[in-house]
């Protein structure tokens, strides 16, 4: 008899399949930090207006804590811990957020992080405007975005999309 009270899901997180049994409101960010140890994506305000759960489903960029779980079930879901190279290299966009101080606190950086990434994925070659634009669904408290704009214009002119 099936257990009406979970769902088995198969996601792909950052190139490893999981399989799992969950309940059916259990967010995409919880499944993710709880089930699955990663817990680069954070959790801030739990409505989808800061940003900080970003992760990309099938490439794009999503709240974790607006999307359950069973959503996910047959997807390929990356964070923020999948952005850097198989060896742990930085991406393009992570290493411009470090060298133009686009974190401070770092609370809000995964989300601006996968973004970012999605965002140059669409836009390579982005206006300052553009960056300001999309940049609006994401949060910080500490850098007043100077920097982060900075770090966004740096990783689109060394070609982050490639």
């Amino acid at each position: 008899m099936a257990n009406t009270d979970t769902v088995d899901i198969q996601v792909g997180v950052n190139g490893t399949e999981r399989r799992a049994s969950v309940p059916p409101r259990l967010t995409l960010a919880d499944f993710l930090r709880v089930n699955c140890g990663l817990t680069g994506t954070h959790l801030g305000c739990e409505h989808g207006v800061c940003g900080a759960c970003t992760v990309l489903l099938d490439g794009a960029a999503v709240r974790g804590c607006l999307v359950f779980a069973v959503q996910a079930d047959g997807t390929q879901v990356t964070t923020v811990e999948g952005i850097a190279g198989p060896d742990g290299e930085l991406s393009t966009v992570q290493r411009a957020f470090r060298e133009h101080h686009g974190l401070q606190c770092g609370f809000c950086t995964p989300g601006f992080v996968v973004s970012v990434t999605a965002f140059l994925a669409e836009n390579p070659k982005p206006t300052d405007e553009e960056i300001r634009e999309a940049l609006t669904g994401n949060l910080c408290r500490c850098t007043g975005y100077q920097g982060i704009v900075h770090a966004v214009r740096a990783a689109a002119e060394e070609g982050a999309s490639e």
